[in-house]
């Protein structure tokens, strides 16, 4: 996804280096997952984290979702 724009992600060398955020923060994508692993609900990462919304949480779940999906098909 370098250099790509979403509506909900987007990764810019400039921005840790290149490592998928959420649009118009610093909050690396990854930080929902690493909380929802740990078993977090998601109203906690969105407390921690108020400049990501509710939607473009639910979002990029969506799109995991469909890559997730889209990859177990294509096997």
């Amino acid at each position: 996804m370098t250099g790509a724009t979403s509506p909900v992600i987007h990764s810019d060398p400039d921005i840790l280096g290149g490592t998928p955020v959420f649009v118009g923060t610093r909050v690396p994508v990854r930080t929902l997952l690493d909380y929802l692993e740990a078993g977090d609900p998601l109203s906690e990462f969105l407390e921690d984290f108020p400049s990501v919304t509710r939607e473009q949480a639910v979002a990029a779940l969506g799109l995991a979702k469909q890559m997730l999906v889209s990859h177990a098909n294509s096997a």
